[in-house]
């Protein structure tokens, strides 16, 4: 007992050494944290001293304590809304508000999320006594431009996953909304990619900013990458098959329209596989059941298009299934990130159908990552699923087949296994929305020389 309290005290020691209040350290102290992550080390004691902050991190990496502190640190309660953060997608801003929430509630600061896909009027009424608003920018937008919304007390502005924000469109909402806000005011933006774009808001709102870079969540060590290169008229079967073989795990599989997701979900329904299918067309509040059923563990399958690769809390994932391949490098990153995390194993598995090869060869080439490729394992034919449809694939994949099929990679039996073995339009009716629009595999594990620790 005296060395468990000796511990923890040493673990709050260093959190307190970071200069974070009491009633954070007391918050990070019931949440049973061991140890200040690498972005807390370096951008803790930065945004503490009032510093505008570039930050070079991805989801899951405990940035929302960076903000988190500083905010509970410098707001005071019922002065009006003196801290606003921007997200993409309404789940991170529900879990970022609920995050904040549990930081400063010592402090008893009112927290809202605001965001698209719900009544304007409880909004309206709720930001009246609201001290920290987190919300998307199409939802924030509409209350500046209905007046519902004061801006003028800001003495923070977070700009959270700000290049998804890019990628979504959202730019100009977030520029009219950033011209809301005093000059006067800390601003810390978040980022896993720093692109030109994202310099140049930097260099337009921002006041000597100080950049902080951490190290990739994902470790490329404990991260086993192949793909399979099936007919597309049997991935669907495949992808029954392997995952009827594993009986464990937390599994993602990404599609890339919303249409495909609805697809595959019944699909494997009337497979007797249970999964859950979340995308950019449910409501919020099917949304919300979908990622609380999740997390409850009622399905260990989610499939979800990209609005899932970044910004949910989606803990322990052991396995990435790319059903659909993505158009780019980033997207491909962001998606197998959402594995091997904090030491875990993790395997991401591409389904590469003719038609996919062109940005397959993309991603090989630009993300440098090791992909072997595997050979067609034998199983049954199951009823088939037209994800082939013209209104559902991207228009940069039809019609393509050209390319080797085996992408310059090693001959068929060779490796570990031998034989054995665009983004979418910005439109007022959908703003505050987050959508762009093993499991083992079945993989001899017995015979997985790499990672070596999986148990871990």
């Amino acid at each position: 007992m005296i060395i468990v309290l000796y511990y923890i005290s040493l673990t709050m020691e260093k959190f307190r050494k970071l200069g974070i209040s009491e009633g954070v350290l007391n918050a990070i102290k019931s949440a049973g944290f061991t140890e200040p992550s690498e972005i807390q080390e370096k951008a803790v004691p930065l945004v503490l001293q009032g510093r505008d902050v570039i930050a070079g991190s991805a989801t899951g990496s405990g940035k929302t304590l960076v903000f988190g502190a500083g905010i509970a640190d410098k707001v005071k309660r019922g002065l009006g809304i003196q801290a606003l953060v921007m997200t993409p997608t309404r789940e991170l801003a529900e879990q970022v508000a609920k995050n904040i929430r549990f930081f400063s509630e010592r402090s008893r600061l009112k927290t809202k999320e605001i965001y698209g896909g719900v009544g304007m009027g409880p909004q309206i009424n709720e930001l009246r006594y609201t001290d920290i608003v987190v919300g998307t920018p199409g939802r924030i937008l509409d209350h500046v431009q209905r007046r519902t919304i004061n801006l003028s007390r800001v003495k923070i502005l977070v700009l959270d996953e700000a290049d998804r924000m890019l990628d979504m469109g959202f730019i100009r909402d977030v520029e009219k909304i950033i011209a809301q806000c005093p000059k006067e005011r800390q601003t810390l933006l978040f980022s896993a990619t720093i692109s030109p774009e994202i310099v140049r808001i930097a260099d337009r709102y921002m006041r000597n900013p100080i950049q902080v870079a951490v190290k990739n969540q994902v470790d490329p060590s404990q991260l086993y990458q192949a793909f399979y290169d099936p007919p597309i008229e049997e991935k669907f079967s495949l992808l029954v098959h392997l995952l009827k073989l594993e009986k464990n795990g937390v599994v993602m599989v990404f599609c890339n329209t919303r249409r495909n997701v609805d697809r595959l979900e019944r699909g494997l329904h009337n497979q007797g596989i249970r999964a859950l299918a979340i995308h950019g067309g449910l409501s919020q509040n099917q949304r919300s059941n979908v990622m609380q059923a999740f997390h409850e563990r009622e399905a260990l399958i989610l499939v979800c298009t990209d609005v899932a690769a970044r910004g949910l809390d989606i803990p322990n994932v052991s396995h990435i299934y790319n059903f659909d391949i993505p158009s780019t490098p980033t997207e491909y990153i962001h998606r197998i990130g959402r594995t091997a995390r904090a030491g875990k194993n993790g395997i991401a598995i591409s389904f590469v159908c003719p038609g996919d090869r062109s940005e397959f060869k993309q991603i090989l080439r630009f993300s440098s990552c090791s992909i072997e490729r595997l050979i067609m394992p034998k199983f049954e034919h199951v009823a088939s699923i037209d994800f082939k449809s013209n209104d559902d694939r991207k228009v940069s994949r039809g019609g393509r087949g050209g390319g080797s099929r085996h992408f310059g990679h090693r001959a068929e039996g060779s490796g570990r296994f031998g034989q054995n073995k665009g983004k979418p339009r910005h439109s007022s009716h959908n703003r505050g929305d987050s959508q762009p629009e093993g499991r083992r595999n079945g993989l001899p594990f017995r015979r997985f020389q790499r990672p070596k620790n999986r148990h871990k």
